[in-house]
């Protein structure tokens, strides 16, 4: 059954648009059991990254399937049928898996090559899974995507540098300020992109990183590990007046810094310079803070500015990593029409083995007399005898498959051996 992707990315929406779109961890199941109890939609896995969401299923017809796609995302943004419609992009078969594949392998990344988006399509396809939308399926080719993303980045250098929107942030942020020692430094978050941005500044050199987070515990951990400091989220405005950066990436599914929360706290430091990095979808800090005296609020369109001069930089190695996809794409093409003609193929082994078996039958009174060598030498004999007359068959019949000449064949294979 073919695989359908239809997405929207940085590429085809506005960030405003591209926040609507966002499916965080609680309303994932919600967004599944929608897709799955569509009529058109047999399998779903749902990737809603920073960059984009993208909704990939298994089904019979590709137009009810990108009408059922498109319907479930109007309903996840609020949003009609024909204030999307322009935005959505959609592959089918082998360009959906091509898609996928360049997705694993950072392809299609804002960051050129990173590799935070590697563990995304695992956790999308393992949260599917979990969940009971995504089967067999899908289980092959997102387990070839990650197979890819990991050939992508061991056999090329288009990881090279900078290649995560955490990292990129931080660097960002260096390029900004000119550099990071000595400062105060506040990270809210502490999932996978907070983990990425500790991380990163902890090998800057900062005087100090404070995490904050929902779950503190959490934070904790976090902070922990990079020798920082554990706060609560209803203490980040006690210490926003005393830090240099604010570096946000949380997965709420709003704001999670309002304007005047910043202001009370930047009272007093007058024009005292603050740069406050949002790489959240949705945002996670109000668009009203860039326009307090001495804030500089930069979000995910910024990075993707600043990060396209890395782009350049690692350009050479695409057409390496593209090599690399067509590759994986011929393969699954070849797995692909194997596993259309194998209930073929094992239909006809089976009706053989049963006409061999029913003649041994047939004779078992002649054979009567062997003793068990012989018994088994006649058994090896005649399994033998069926695997040679039927291995060039079985063999033209799975490299035909797929094409005009392997259906003609196929056909007439079950009507020469009355298969069903």
């Amino acid at each position: 059954m073919p695989v359908v992707v239809i997405g929207l990315n940085h590429r085809t929406v506005p960030l405003a648009m591209l926040e609507r779109a966002a499916v965080p961890a609680n309303r994932l199941g919600k967004v599944l059991d929608d897709l799955v109890g569509r009529p058109n939609v047999h399998e779903a896995i749902v990737l809603s990254t920073c960059n984009r969401t993208e909704v990939y299923v298994q089904a019979d017809r590709f137009h009810g399937a990108f009408q059922d796609v498109r319907d479930a995302l109007c309903d996840v943004m609020h949003l009609g049928p024909d204030a999307i419609n322009d935005h959505l992009y959609s592959e089918y078969d082998l360009g959906a898996v091509t898609h996928l594949f360049r997705v694993a392998a950072g392809l299609e990344s804002a960051v050129l090559g990173e590799h935070e988006v590697l563990g995304q399509v695992r956790s999308a396809w393992e949260a599917a899974a979990g969940h009971g939308a995504a089967r067999a399926g899908l289980h092959q080719v997102f387990r070839q995507a990650i197979e890819v993303g990991k050939r992508a980045r061991t056999e090329t250098a288009i990881a090279r540098g900078t290649a995560s929107v955490s990292h990129a942030a931080v660097d960002m942020a260096v390029d900004r300020l000119g550099a990071l020692e000595g400062r105060r430094v506040l990270v809210v978050g502490a999932g996978e992109m907070g983990e990425g941005m500790a991380v990163a500044l902890a090998a800057a050199g900062v005087a100090e990183v404070l995490v904050a987070n929902r779950t503190q515990a959490r934070a904790a951990v976090l902070a922990e590990r990079v020798g920082g400091r554990a706060i609560g989220l209803d203490d980040v405005a006690a210490v926003l007046g005393t830090v240099d950066l604010v570096l946000s990436g949380t997965g709420a599914d709003g704001i999670v810094l309002e304007q005047h929360v910043v202001a009370e706290a930047r009272h007093g430091r007058g024009d005292q310079p603050l740069l406050v990095v949002d790489v959240a979808v949705p945002r996670d800090i109000d668009a009203g803070v860039g326009d307090l005296a001495g804030v500089t609020l930069l979000d995910l369109d910024d990075l993707r500015r600043w990060a396209e001069r890395g782009r350049r930089e690692r350009a050479a190695e695409v057409a390496a990593v593209e090599a690399i996809v067509a590759e994986e794409v011929a393969r699954h093409a070849d797995a692909a029409r194997a596993r259309q003609v194998a209930p073929l193929v094992t239909a006809l082994h089976e009706r053989a083995d049963a006409v061999r078996r029913a003649e041994l039958e047939r004779f078992a009174g002649r054979l009567a007399e062997l003793d068990e060598r012989q018994r088994a030498a006649v058994e090896q004999l005649s399994r033998a005898l069926v695997a040679k007359l039927l291995h060039g068959p079985t063999t033209r019949l799975k490299a035909d498959a797929g094409t005009a000449v392997g259906e003609r064949n196929a056909l007439a294979a079950r009507e020469l051996f009355d298969l069903p």
